[in-house]
């Protein structure tokens, strides 16, 4: 299945608190959507998160965070993973 990073940017900052909560939504979303979220970073003062996930496509996985919280990436990358 294909493999994207997608990044979002959130002005004031955000803390891992709010990010596990939304992460925990998409979880609980994923499944009807064929989706797989499976890591995130947070860069807390300078609201950055990215998150890794399994999706057919870069639409399917911005669902997912659309209707779990309605934080939609602000970009979506297709990666490789390596070693």
């Amino acid at each position: 299945m294909p493999l994207f990073m997608d990044v979002h940017n959130l002005e004031g900052g955000v803390t891992v608190d709010a990010v596990a909560e939304a992460h925990k939504k998409d979880l609980e979303t994923q499944g009807a959507h064929g989706v797989s979220y499976l890591k995130y970073w947070v860069d807390e003062a300078d609201g950055k998160i990215f998150c890794l996930v399994e999706a057919d496509s870069a639409e399917d996985a911005n669902t997912v965070h659309r209707e779990a919280h309605g934080l939609v990436a602000d970009a979506i990358y297709p990666v490789t993973e390596h070693t």
